[in-house]
C-alpha cells in the first residue's frame, strides 16, 4: 500500500492581496517561486491526464494505487497553485495571458507526444526535485521566513510532498516503460522545455508587473539574458529593454550546498537511479510530525510565533 496522504490545504490567498514581492529580502527567489506556480499548475495538468492514460496498463495493483495517490496529490498542488496565481492576476490582469500560455504549452505536449514521453518527462524532471527542494528547505530562514507566510506556506508544503512522493513517477515509468536509455536520451528536451515554461512566466512578469512591485528583472535567472544585457551596456543600439537589477535567487546560499545540489540533479538523471537513497531535508520531517499532530502547517511562521508566545 502506498505511504501518500492527500491533504487539502488552505492558503487564504483570498483574505487580503497576494504581493508578487512576496519575499521583499530576496526578489529574485520571489520570481522565481511565483514562476513556479505559473509552471506548477500547466505541469500538474498534464499529469493528472497522463495517470489517466496510464492506468489501464499498469498491472501491479500497488503501482496503481501509487499512481493514484501521486496523480491526487498533484491535483491539490495544482489547486493551491491556481489560488496563488489568481490572487496575482487579480493584481495584474495581464499576467493571464501568461497562465494561458503556460498552459496551452503543456496542453500542447499532452496532444503532440507520446504516453511514455510524458512519463519520462515526468519522472526526469520530479526525480531533480529532491536536491532542488532540499537545497531550499534548508535554507528556509532565508528564502521563506521573511516573507508573506501563506506565500511561503504554500512552497514548504508543495516542496516536502514533493520530498514524500519522491520516488512514484520513476515506479511509475519503470512499470510501464522500463528504459533508462530512453529516460536519459528524452532528458535534454524535456529539460529545454521546462526552462522554455520558466521563460514564458518571467517574460510576463516583466512584461505586466511593475519594476516598483518586483523590483529586479524576472529573467535574470537566465544566463542567455543576462549576457544580453551586459552587452546592452557595451551597445546600447542593441534592442535589449532594462528591466531593472538581475540578482540570483540564490545570492546568498553556500556555494557548496549549491554543488551538492547541482551534483543531485545530475545523480538524478543516470540510470538505475533511486530517489529513495537521497538524502532528505530536516524540515520534511519537521513538517510531517506538525501536521500529524494537527499544527496549522498552511500558515507555517505565524503559527510557530503564536505558539512560541503561548509558551512564554
Amino acid at each position: 500500500m502506498t505511504d501518500l496522504i492527500v491533504r487539502k490545504m488552505n492558503f487564504a490567498f483570498e483574505d487580503y492581496d497576494v504581493p508578487f514581492l512576496w519575499n521583499e529580502e530576496n526578489p529574485a527567489f520571489s520570481s522565481m517561486a511565483n514562476a513556479v506556480s505559473f509552471l506548477a499548475i500547466g505541469f500538474e495538468k498534464m499529469i493528472v491526464k497522463m495517470i489517466l492514460q496510464t492506468k489501464p496498463l499498469i498491472t501491479d495493483p500497488e503501482i496503481a494505487e501509487e499512481a493514484d495517490a501521486f496523480m491526487r496529490q498533484e491535483g491539490q498542488h495544482s489547486t493551491a497553485h491556481r489560488q496563488h496565481v489568481r490572487a496575482l492576476i487579480r493584481q495584474y490582469p495581464g499576467l493571464q495571458d501568461t497562465l494561458d500560455a503556460v498552459i496551452g504549452e503543456f496542453d500542447l505536449l499532452t496532444a503532440n507526444t507520446p504516453l511514455k514521453y510524458r512519463l519520462a518527462y515526468t519522472a526526469d524532471l520530479e526525480a531533480t526535485f529532491t536536491s532542488v527542494f532540499k537545497l531550499m528547505l534548508d535554507n528556509e530562514e532565508t528564502l521563506f521566513r521573511p516573507g508573506d507566510d501563506r506565500v511561503a506556506s504554500l512552497f514548504i508544503w508543495h516542496f516536502v510532498e514533493e520530498v514524500e512522493h519522491r520516488s512514484s513517477a520513476l515506479i511509475i515509468f519503470e512499470s510501464v516503460v522500463g528504459s533508462d536509455m530512453y529516460r536519459m536520451r528524452v532528458a535534454p528536451s524535456i529539460f529545454r522545455h521546462v526552462m522554455r515554461m520558466i521563460r514564458i512566466a518571467c517574460e510576463g512578469f516583466n512584461e505586466h508587473v511593475p519594476l516598483e512591485d518586483r523590483k529586479s528583472d524576472a529573467m535574470g535567472m537566465f544566463a542567455s539574458h543576462r549576457n544580453m544585457q551586459k552587452l546592452r551596456g557595451w551597445l546600447p543600439w542593441l534592442d535589449a529593454q532594462d528591466n531593472g537589477p538581475m540578482p540570483r535567487a540564490f545570492d546568498s546560499l553556500a556555494l557548496g550546498e549549491q554543488l551538492i545540489a547541482l551534483r543531485g540533479i545530475i545523480r538524478s538523471q543516470l540510470p538505475k537511479h533511486n530517489p529513495a537513497h537521497e538524502q532528505l531535508p530536516a524540515l520534511a520531517d519537521v513538517w510531517f510530525r506538525r501536521y500529524e499532530a494537527g499544527y496549522d502547517v498552511a500558515h507555517w511562521y505565524t503559527a510557530d510565533a503564536i505558539a512560541a508566545e503561548a509558551q512564554s
